[in-house]
């Protein structure tokens, strides 16, 4: 008895469609595509319950004539690709084709196209994947899909679905991520015969962003300088820093034209961040990365969300470039050697007093201009091509020398007067970003010096962490610490650096390292190494939460950290300072609404 049998060809394309259409925001997004690749200008998308009901796509793109049509229905019937060798240059959003018949088999589904010079259009009805009725009828150019039911005749998989509120959730994400991957086509989302979103073509990504989230959101962002000519191509948009989010759900990143999901740069996108974020925080970003379609494989998965690189080490140190140079422009070049050796550590007398007459301070530090006007006191709309987060740093680094120090809370929290409002200043904070930048440009210059050791110290590693070590010597001793091979898997250290301990437990602080080094990958262990190290000791050597500082020292402090590249930051991502402008304290007390 024969057991091994041929699925019908209802049963395939049921279970294709359980890889494709997981859910009905996947149904979206497949045909969302398809208008996208006929070269829609306008999309409109419609949907009841969450997608259960009913949703339908319609678009102005290219059409099709009644055999194409017919022949769409059909697997693997698409006209992106024609021969293997396409499939390594996909320069389209679908290719595969088998989206609508996997949608078709599982709804009952509604066709109706026709081509801009043709004189009618066709309509084609499909039930469970069995055609009901083809026939000529009038339409206007290009294409509607009409998908009700879906999973009627999968009950056990309609059980899966989530709440209508949890649906419709996913839908307006694939809406809005499509519509931030092409701001030049105009959008419409109907939910419930409401309309929940309405997008003009914008010229730019920016337009797009302001629409959609807002223009205080848009505020918060600092776009990706212009990128060079490589052959990965990042631009975009990411917040700034001390913006964050607990979750990656405004992570959004684009591989030509594609939104896709890719640890790899997830990974590169906190490795720019690493010393501006806070543990546990997730940036906000809208990612673009443009590279040649022979270089990435979007043919790894049913749906097309993930992707692979050819060389995902190149693509993780573009976005990560990308983003330092956006956060830090100051350091977008490396200092000369001689510009970094100049540097000298700060040193900061700690004084007995922890308050100073508003005198003495006015005496010290030039005075503000004259208080704006409650009408102007609020950050002005941007224009033009002015990019966000601008207006922030230009203000700071405009206005320093006005910043004027009134007073001391707790011995920690700074109050500073400026020509935008009232600044608070965490001290410590502050500190800890001016010795971070400090040591990292001399680590730039040629490396730290370093203190020998009365008596030598031995150190015995894991074998995975010793050979790490063993790669990594050459950093190791441009932070200062003096470290040789002993042994297969022990080192002597007989130097460290002036701001480490001599007595410190070194196996610990180096498991501790390398535990948060690899953590990142290992195409940017070497990166990480020093600024890990960095970032763990200026902790300890910044002054103190209850240190008092004599307003000399918080003067010199405030013109250290609006000399930094990222001041705004501590080496761990809390925020140096807090700044509540003229038009929030008139907001608070009630003096504008």
């Amino acid at each position: 008895m024969n057991r091994i049998r041929l699925l019908s060809e209802q049963v395939v394309n049921q279970i294709a469609a359980g890889e494709v259409v997981e859910r009905p925001a996947s149904v979206v997004k497949e045909l969302v595509e398809n208008s996208l690749d006929a070269g829609a200008r306008h999309v409109r998308v419609a949907f009841r319950a969450g997608g259960r009901s009913v949703m339908v796509v319609t678009d102005d793109g290219c059409g099709m004539s009644r055999d194409d049509a017919l022949l769409c229905l059909e697997r693997h019937a698409t006209s992106k690709i024609a021969t293997a060798e396409d499939i390594e240059n996909i320069g389209t959003l679908g290719f595969r084709g088998e989206a609508i018949p996997s949608i078709a088999a599982v709804s009952r589904f509604t066709l109706v196209t026709r081509e801009a010079d043709a004189p009618g259009g066709t309509r084609i009805e499909i039930a469970g994947g069995k055609i009901l009725n083809v026939r000529e009828v009038g339409a206007a150019p290009g294409t509607t899909v009409e998908v009700r039911s879906l999973f009627f005749n999968l009950p056990a998989r309609r059980k899966f679905l989530r709440s209508p509120q949890t649906e419709s959730a996913h839908i307006r994400h694939i809406v809005t991520l499509h519509a931030l991957a092409h701001p030049g086509v105009a959008w419409r989302l109907t939910e419930e015969e409401n309309v929940t979103l309405q997008l003009a073509p914008a010229r730019t990504l920016a337009e797009r962003i302001r629409e959609i989230y807002g223009a205080e959101f848009f505020q918060d962002l600092v776009a990706l300088p212009e990128p060079p000519r490589s052959e990965v191509r990042v631009s975009g948009f990411v917040g700034r820093p001390g913006v964050s989010r607990a979750t990656r759900d405004q992570q959004h990143v684009f591989v030509n034209g594609r939104p896709v999901e890719s640890r790899g740069i997830n990974f590169a996108l906190l490795e720019g961040y690493h010393h501006a974020l806070m543990r546990g925080r997730f940036p906000i970003a809208f990612l673009f990365v443009e590279l040649d379609p022979r270089a990435v494989d979007v043919n790894i998965h049913p749906t097309k969300r993930e992707v692979r690189f050819r060389d995902e080490t190149v693509v993780r140190a573009a976005v990560t470039a990308a983003v330092r140079r956006a956060l830090e422009p100051g350091r977008a070049a490396s200092p000369s050697v001689e510009a970094a050796a100049a540097v000298q550590p700060i040193r900061l007398t700690l004084q007995q007093e922890t308050a100073v007459a508003p005198s003495a301070i006015e005496q010290r530090l030039p005075l503000p201009p004259t208080r704006p006007q409650p009408d102007s006191a609020a950050a002005p709309p941007l224009q033009g091509d002015e990019q966000p987060g601008e207006h922030l740093r230009s203000g700071i680094e405009n206005s320093a020398a006005f910043w004027r120090v009134l007073a001391v809370l707790g011995r920690l929290y700074v109050l500073i007067e400026t020509p935008e409002g009232l600044v608070l200043l965490d001290q410590h904070a502050a500190h800890e970003r001016v010795l971070f930048e400090r040591m990292l440009r001399q680590l730039e210059a040629g490396g730290v010096p370093s203190q020998r050791l009365l008596m030598p110290q031995t150190l015995e590693l894991e074998p995975r962490d010793a050979a790490f070590v063993r790669e990594n010597l050459t950093v190791l001793h441009r932070l200062g610490i003096g470290i040789s091979e002993f042994g297969p898997q022990a080192f002597l250290v007989d130097a460290l650096p002036p701001w480490m301990p001599a007595r410190a437990d070194l196996r610990q602080m180096f498991r501790d390292i390398l535990d948060e080094v690899q953590a990142g990958g290992s195409g940017v262990s070497k990166l990480r190494l020093g600024e890990q190290v960095a970032a763990t000791t200026v902790c300890r050597h910044a002054v103190k939460a209850h240190d008092p500082l004599s307003f000399t020292e918080l003067d010199g402090l405030l013109r250290e950290l609006h000399a930094c590249d990222l001041p705004y930051t501590c080496p761990h991502g809390r925020p140096t300072m807090i700044q509540l402008s003229y038009a929030e304290l008139e907001k608070r007390f009630g003096r504008r609404v």
